[in-house]
């Protein structure tokens, strides 16, 4: 075990030295490249659908079975983690991406690419262990705001990937957006080496053990209902991913470039978020921070779909009230986050993976279904109501918590 795990509190992280805690700048450099696959090539869909000769619905998979691989792989990224450490599991995702984009590139067909494709799910890693990682180097009074900055810096490049992959599409073709991926995952390698040490607070002796402590994490309560709150909120978000491309696209007649700048203002909106929770967490509190997160969204998806049945929504509309539903995500993910990992910290790793699968395989359903309905002659209103029943349902959970809380007050 590092000096970092040991006494992170007392040890100031130096850069590129692995004895002390990761800079924060090299975890906002691996979530940030772990997060450009989810969106920096969605301008270029409909030209790859047109190039491999199959259906939108199909190409549309890359985004759907990439996040359902997503979430499958943290469901053992996190116990590995926990077992074998933060550090030789981030190596090996990241390696595994790179080899995958180049697969990508390479790829001839659209059975071929998808696997590819498929294979670039590990590369989340970087989101869920970088947020163990300040679980485990973070008091948790501090963990929310921490990994609300992290996500804050974390998201500039989903902010101006879309508008990047528009750009290099229409320039280069899409493949270009592909060679981009490589070499970010080349640079997090090379970083990941020389910075991030091992943090993990301690080392099972068996995976029997850690078993062991698994009906403790999965029977608490708090923990599934963080859990709903997050797959919920992130719910709204990846069925915009799955759906915003063709209401952008055949609704409203958008380029590749323009479709990028509107998805880099929702990655804004994202971002205010991001930092609203930095600047607010420690103090107001996880929790009251999730139900104003929640609400937010909420509210923002009763309008926007209020304004479209009324037969005044516009593209204007449906951009600019996702900007307010990102910031009710952006609020909402780093508390839910943390409320969910300080549940039972010993065991972060894995309660960050199985967390993050819950979010992701919700969302890749949602992203799926969405892209189901958009068929021609569907109207915004479809995905704006996909995304308006998840995030009630968000809301929900939120309240669940709530109560369960003041149960556990009036108990002790």
């Amino acid at each position: 075990m590092t000096q970092a795990a040991e006494s992170p509190q007392k040890v100031a992280p130096r850069f590129l030295d692995r004895t002390t805690p990761p800079t924060f700048m090299t975890l906002v450099a691996v979530t940030g490249i772990a997060a450009m696959p989810m969106n920096i090539f969605l301008p270029s869909l409909p030209h790859m659908a047109a190039e491999f000769g199959t259906d939108y619905s199909v190409i549309q998979l890359s985004v759907a079975l990439y996040l359902a691989l997503t979430g499958a792989t943290q469901v053992l990224l996190g116990p590995l983690a926990d077992r074998y450490g933060r550090r030789p599991v981030l190596l090996a995702a990241y390696g595994i991406f790179v080899l995958a984009s180049l697969g990508c590139i390479l790829s001839t067909g659209v059975v071929m690419f998808l696997a590819f494709r498929m294979m670039q799910a590990t590369v989340y890693s970087g989101v869920v262990l970088s947020r163990a990682i300040v679980r485990d180097t973070v008091a948790e009074s501090r963990a929310a705001s921490m990994i609300g900055y992290l996500t804050m810096g974390m998201a500039v490049v989903p902010m101006i990937s879309p508008t990047l992959g528009g750009i290099l599409d229409t320039t280069l073709g899409w493949r270009a957006s592909f060679w981009v991926m490589f070499l970010c995952g080349s640079g997090a390698i090379w970083l990941i080496w020389h910075d991030i040490g091992e943090t993990r607070p301690r080392a099972f002796a068996s995976f029997a053990e850690q078993f062991r402590g698994y009906p403790e994490l999965l029977t608490a309560p708090r923990f599934w209902g963080y859990g709903v709150v997050q797959a919920c909120s992130a719910g709204t978000y990846f069925a915009y991913l799955g759906g915003a491309p063709f209401v952008g696209t055949q609704l409203f007649g958008l380029s590749p470039v323009m479709l990028g700048l509107f998805f880099g203002v929702n990655s804004i909106g994202y971002v205010t978020g991001s930092f609203l929770s930095g600047r607010l967490s420690a103090a107001t509190g996880v929790l009251r921070m999730v139900i104003f997160g929640t609400l937010t969204s909420t509210v923002a998806l009763i309008v926007s779909l209020a304004l479209f049945i009324a037969g005044f929504g516009s593209v204007v509309t449906f951009f600019g009230l996702m900007f307010f539903v990102a910031i009710g995500y952006g609020v909402t993910l780093p508390n839910a986050t943390v409320g969910m990992l300080s549940v039972r910290p010993h065991l972060a790793g894995t309660a960050s993976g199985l967390g993050s699968a819950m979010m992701i395989l919700g969302g890749a359903a949602l992203s799926a279904y969405a892209g189901a309905v958009l068929v021609p002659g569907a109207g915004a209103e479809r995905l704006i109501a996909i995304q308006l029943a998840s995030s009630l349902i968000g809301v929900a959970g939120a309240i669940f918590i709530l109560f369960r809380q003041r149960a556990l007050a009036a108990q002790s």
